[in-house]
Order: structure tokens, then C-alpha cells, then sequence
């Protein structure tokens, strides 16, 4: 049984199709990257998949059960097992990065206080912003925020990360820690999904890429397939042009 399974979704803005039938699993533990050109529908199936975009055909899976986007009881139990980060860092700017990151736990998993603490300062010091707990998100460079974001979405323990764009806002120097941090995490378990044009990045973490255009996917495959051997012309195409620069 795999722990995602997305089977011919659909999604739109308005009259805009912007997924059509897509299809792709991901078994526990695995990471699992979208490329493709902007706008081919990568964010947007992170989107879907977290609840903040509706689909509009097809259906979702996680361990099994099939995810009810329309019951706020059921979506509430997905968000639970599933967390986003952004590649805008969205947190907090009145609360210092302690409280960003237990703010999830306190409020929506009803942990006490204290014990949310203890584990958002383990969380901090995994991606090296231990020394930065009382800090305000103001006072922090781009990178620094995005380490907090990912911290955050840890907080809550979730069996499924995903990831959108989350260097792109970044300057070029402060890329690899954001990277090297989601490097540490692929041996820990946790099922990812990762939305990333850092394609050295993408072809080291993964263990399958799925290539994405006009909001269908194309091909999916272990990255070597996709980078050295790719099956379709329009992925050789994008793969061509991204590896040349």
C-alpha cells in the first residue's frame, strides 16, 4: 500500500485547468520531486494536496483512507499527517521563532505549553537555529526564516513534508542551508514530496522525479532515468535546456 496516492486529479482557477488526471504515488519514506516548466501545475499539486486548492475530479489517498477535502473534520486530521512549507517563510512577524514554531502544536495539537517548547528547541537545533529562539523573524536573513518554516511544519510530526519552490526567494548564498537541512531529513522516515529547478539538489535526494507539463504528468522515474535516459521528448527537451545552464 502506498503512502500517497494521487489517481486523476483535476484542479482549476476559474475556467483554467491547471491539472489534468494526474496520477503518482509515494511509498513511505520516499522523496518524491516535481519538475517541470513554471507554470505546469507543480505548486498547485502541493496545494491540493494540503487542502488549500479544491480538485475538481480524482481522488486522494494517505495511508490508505481517502481524503474528504469537503469534511473539516477529516481535513483537520490530514493536516495533522501533512505539512507545507512555503517558499515564502509566512511566519509570524509579532512572534519570535520559539513561539512560530510551537504555536501549531499548542493550538491545534493541544500539547502543553512546556513540552512544545522542549521540542521546538530540539527542532530549532536540527536546522541549526537553536541560538536564534528568541529572535523575531525581521531580524533574520531569508535563509534563516526558511530553516524556521521548516522547523515549524516539523512541529507537528507530520508523515508527509512538502516542499514548494522554497529556495526561490532566496539569495544564492543562502540556498544550500536551506538544502543541506532538507538533505538531513531524507533518512528520518518521513514521506516527502519536493517542488524544487535545484535540479543537482533533485537529482542527489530523490528516488523518483515525476516530470510535469501543461498540468499533466509526462514521465515519472528514478532520477537517473530522468537525467541521463529520459523516455520522452519533452522531458529530454526541459532536461537539455536545465543542465546547460
Amino acid at each position: 500500500m502506498q503512502h500517497l496516492e494521487i489517481d486523476n486529479v483535476c484542479a482549476s482557477y476559474g475556467k483554467l485547468e491547471v491539472l489534468r488526471d494526474v496520477t503518482l504515488s509515494a511509498d513511505k519514506g520516499e522523496v518524491v520531486s516535481l519538475i517541470g516548466p513554471s507554470g505546469s501545475g507543480k505548486s498547485t499539486l502541493l496545494r491540493v494536496l494540503i487542502g488549500l486548492t479544491p480538485l475538481t475530479a480524482g481522488s486522494i489517498h494517505v495511508g490508505g483512507e481517502r481524503v474528504d477535502y469537503s469534511n473539516r473534520k477529516n481535513l483537520k486530521k490530514l493536516r495533522g499527517h501533512m505539512a507545507i512549507v512555503f517558499q515564502q517563510y509566512n511566519l509570524f512577524q509579532n512572534m519570535n521563532v520559539l513561539r512560530n514554531v510551537t504555536i501549531a502544536p499548542v493550538k491545534i495539537k493541544k500539547q502543553p505549553r512546556a513540552d512544545a517548547e522542549n521540542k521546538a528547541r530540539e527542532l530549532l537545533e536540527k536546522v541549526g537555529m537553536q541560538e536564534k529562539a528568541e529572535a523575531y523573524p525581521d531580524e533574520l536573513s531569508g535563509g534563516q526564516q526558511q530553516r524556521v518554516a521548516i522547523a515549524r511544519a516539523l512541529a507537528t510530526n507530520p508523515e508527509i513534508l512538502l516542499f514548494d519552490e522554497v529556495t526561490s526567494a532566496l539569495d544564492p548564498e543562502r540556498v544550500k542551508e536551506v538544502l543541506d537541512t532538507i538533505r538531513s531529513l531524507t533518512d528520518e522516515g518521513i514521506t516527502m514530496m519536493i517542488v524544487s529547478h535545484e535540479m543537482a539538489f533533485v537529482r542527489e535526494v530523490s528516488t523518483r522525479v515525476a516530470m510535469m507539463d501543461e498540468g499533466r504528468i509526462i514521465e515519472v522515474g528514478p532520477p537517473a532515468q530522468i537525467f541521463e535516459e529520459p523516455q520522452q521528448d519533452r522531458t529530454r527537451d526541459f532536461v537539455s535546456k536545465i543542465l546547460s545552464h
